[in-house]
């Protein structure tokens, strides 16, 4: 498939859809100052900011970019925590019609300097220090190596020609900004190796966090807490950031993602609706049975995203916290399913729920491509108003990555259950090909999870010279019990599970090894079973 006959979506076939408006991400802050005006929008660690208050400092930061030669089509790479810095940076870029490329404050070298080859940007924001990590020595080596990266701002005291909160705009006239062009560069997981920037432009972002805010039911009295780092989609679009702010709600932003300032916040702020990863769900739901400083009563909706979340846990959190639970499933690259606040128990447990937009078209497909029956797992393809129809500058990735007919290939597994809802299935390459059988981990996760002595499980996969593929148990079991692998072996043979899916290696786990975003770490999984048999 070449570049000339890859298929490329055309935006103004959505223009009928509630909610699809063509203006830019700076506009709508216009839109919002004249409707919100004083009231709060975002709160951090050290200070508030009103609607009126935000435009205004956004006017001001994007006349200073101007002023030091940030032109219009640029790209700029953001590293910035949870600060209102992040917002106004964000929003002024998009008022001079500058494109930010999103890197998590986790990252180093290894990942910024493939980000950086393939965006070319012309500058680079940083914070100078943030978790005891100095972060201008990074910013400098980069400079040095890339010419074209001409300019580092440090959101600091010290540390470059440009500091942030010193930065004084004299430009008022503003270029005119296309709302159908890039908004953002989010970047897509696994960055290591050749990054994949996906390209969000004003109108389907906004759409997408519009139709999520409504999912979610928010209004002007929702108090957002952003606990993962606002450069991830989930907390910034998913409805996140933008949509909080699209109905006149405050944002609350968590500083370092712990599950000790999260429930802090929650209680202080009055938080009604936060997202977080399952693993910290578990750390939260542990710290609060021997803390009982913490009130989470103001908490209306938890989003659940960004992993599998076990059955069991869904259940406990149903059953134990006071609010609604939304299971989320979300690409960066568009396509973003949940939960309704009025579903039943029993879907929200056990699935994630439908599309955010009626004009959402979705497949599961066989490894031919060919639809599969309803209940049957295969590969979820998307396309539709909000996702990507290419990632940025990166043709052989697209060529895989999108059908001809511009459904994105989302790498995850999922079947339709009968009520119409997606069930994920975890990734498409943590199937397990054991001796030529297809083993679904999440399947045998959910399977465990049902055993009284097991809190946890994750599966996965690892290399054997016999089977090809054996497959590894991992399990946190209740305190005082114990876990063999004949007990597994008796209990799954209960539930009537195929024996070929029955685990080959149990090991049991105490606190899961986890990535910079919270995620179960199963590559480090992988490397602990190889270990154990050595």
């Amino acid at each position: 498939m070449t570049h000339a006959k890859r298929y490329v979506k055309n935006l103004r076939t959505y223009e009928h859809l509630d909610g699809w408006e063509k203006l830019t991400l700076s506009q709508q802050l216009r839109r919002w100052n004249d409707k919100y005006g004083d009231r709060s929008a975002v709160v951090d660690s050290e200070r508030e900011i009103t609607y009126k208050g935000l435009d205004e400092e956004v006017d001001n930061l994007a006349g200073a970019f101007m002023d030091i030669g940030i032109c219009q089509g640029d790209r700029v790479v953001v590293q910035l925590p949870n600060r209102i810095s992040i917002v106004i940076v964000l929003f002024a870029l998009a008022r001079i019609g500058v494109v930010p490329v999103m890197a998590l404050p986790a990252y180093r070298e290894a990942e910024l300097e493939g980000i950086v080859k393939l965006a070319e940007p012309s500058a680079y924001i940083v914070a100078q220090r943030f978790l005891g990590y100095d972060y201008v020595p990074l910013a400098r080596m980069l400079q040095k190596k890339f010419p074209f990266l001409k300019t580092v701002i440090v959101d600091g005291e010290n540390g470059s020609d440009y500091l942030l909160s010193k930065m004084k705009g004299s430009t008022t006239e503003f270029p005119e900004v296309d709302s159908f062009s890039t908004a953002v560069l989010l970047l897509s997981g696994g960055t290591t190796g050749i990054p994949k920037l996906i390209p969000r432009t004003h109108t389907d972002y906004i759409y997408n966090a519009r139709m999520s805010a409504k999912r979610c039911q928010l209004d002007i009295n929702s108090v957002y807490l952003a606990s993962l780092p606002v450069s991830h989609n989930f907390p910034l679009c998913c409805p996140g950031l933008l949509g909080t702010l699209d109905v006149g709600g405050k944002v609350v932003l968590c500083r370092n993602t712990s599950p000790d300032e999260i429930l802090a916040l929650i209680t202080e702020k009055k938080v009604t609706i936060t997202g977080l990863v399952p693993a910290m769900v578990n750390v939260c739901m542990e710290m609060l049975e021997w803390d009982d400083g913490f009130d989470i009563s103001s908490l209306e909706v938890l989003q659940v995203g960004g992993a599998m979340l076990d059955d069991t846990l869904a259940d406990r959190i149903i059953s134990e916290w006071p609010c609604k639970l939304m299971q989320v499933f979300g690409t960066a690259e568009g396509l973003l399913c949940s939960t309704q606040v009025d579903d039943e128990d029993t879907i929200i447990a056990r699935c994630q729920g439908t599309p955010v937009s009626p004009a959402d078209e979705i497949k599961i497909v066989d490894e031919y491509g060919r639809e599969v029956k309803d209940g049957e797992y295969g590969e979820l393809l998307s396309r539709g108003p909000y996702t990507i129809d290419g990632y940025y500058r990166a043709e052989e990735a697209n060529r895989t990555s999108f059908t001809e007919d511009g459904f994105y290939r989302t790498g995850d597994r999922a079947r339709r259950t009968k009520e119409g809802n997606i069930r994920m299935g975890g990734r498409m390459k943590e199937q397990i090909n054991r001796a030529g059988e297809k083993i679904v981990p999440a399947e045998i996760e959910a399977y465990l999870c049902q055993h009284p002595a097991i809190r946890e499980a994750a599966v996965v996969g690892v290399p054997d010279v016999t089977l090809g593929n054996r497959s590894c148990a991992f399990v946190m079991i209740e305190d005082g019990e114990e876990m063999r692998l004949s007990r597994v072996y008796r209990f799954l043979k209960d539930l009537g599970v195929a024996q070929y899916k029955m685990p080959d290696q149990v090991e049991i786990i105490e606190t899961w090894p986890v990535t910079s975003v919270g995620k179960v770490d199963k590559k480090s999984l992988e490397k602990m079973a190889q270990e154990t048999v050595k």
